[in-house]
C-alpha cells in the first residue's frame, strides 16, 4: 500500500531554492524527493545521537568548571 504524501508550505530562502531547484533538475529527483531525503537524513542521524545518549546514559556526568580546571592544571589551557 502506497502512503500519501502532506503537502505543506515550506518558506526557503531564495538560493536554497535555487539550489534545490538546480539539484532536481541535474539528478532526475524532485524537489519534494531531495527534501524528503534531507528530512530523513537528519532524523535518522537525530535517532543515532538518541541511542548514542542512552548508552551512554550510565556514565557520570562532568562539571564543565570541573573540565577547564583540569585542562588548565594539566597546562592545556
Amino acid at each position: 500500500m502506497e502512503k500519501s504524501n502532506k503537502r505543506v508550505t515550506v518558506y526557503l530562502q531564495p538560493t536554497y531554492h535555487r539550489a534545490l531547484r538546480v539539484k532536481a533538475a541535474e539528478t532526475e529527483y524532485s524537489v519534494s524527493e531531495l527534501i524528503n531525503e534531507a528530512v530523513r537524513n537528519a532524523l535518522r542521524e537525530d535517532s543515532l545521537d538518541l541511542d548514542a545518549f542512552e548508552a551512554r546514559s550510565g556514565e557520570p556526568s562532568l562539571a564543565f568548571e570541573d573540565v577547564l580546571k583540569k585542562l588548565h592544571k594539566d597546562g592545556k589551557l
